[in-house]
């Protein structure tokens, strides 16, 4: 059956060549992209490849984006109050993430931003004194 089925699965594909089906596809003529599951074992990429398409984001990259997008927000608050309890909540995540992990956390271009992000909590906490977290 499988022999039949590839037969007429190539009698197909010849005959949509003929008829110029293939012709202005996209990236044609250019290298395929690199396969995003190369490193993977061969029994997993398909299972990978159904769970990237489905949407499906893994718990650590869904964290990494959380981080990313408060310090993006960060930089559009205007009321110091409430800037400086998201950069208490964004150490924490990173903290966490940290913990997680076993080694620090990098943001690809956020490490300068992020460097800011702390020495503005130094100087709120030199300027408001301690937060209640941290007196207890």
């Amino acid at each position: 059956m499988f022999t039949f089925s590839q037969i007429v699965s190539e009698d197909l594909i010849k005959r949509a060549i003929k008829e110029g089906k293939f012709d202005n596809l996209e990236g044609k003529g250019q290298p395929l992209k690199p396969d995003e599951a190369q490193n993977l074992p061969p029994e997993l990429r398909m299972a990978y490849r159904v769970l990237k398409n489905s949407g499906y984001v893994p718990a650590e990259i869904a964290e990494e984006q959380e981080i990313t997008r408060t310090i993006d927000l960060l930089a559009y608050m205007k009321d110091e109050g409430e800037r400086y309890q998201q950069i208490q909540k964004l150490n924490i995540m990173i903290m966490k993430m940290n913990e997680k992990r076993g080694r620090t956390v990098h943001l690809d271009g956020s490490e300068e931003y992020y460097r800011r992000i702390v020495e503005k909590v130094r100087i709120a906490e030199q300027r408001f004194g301690q937060t209640e977290t941290k007196e207890k």
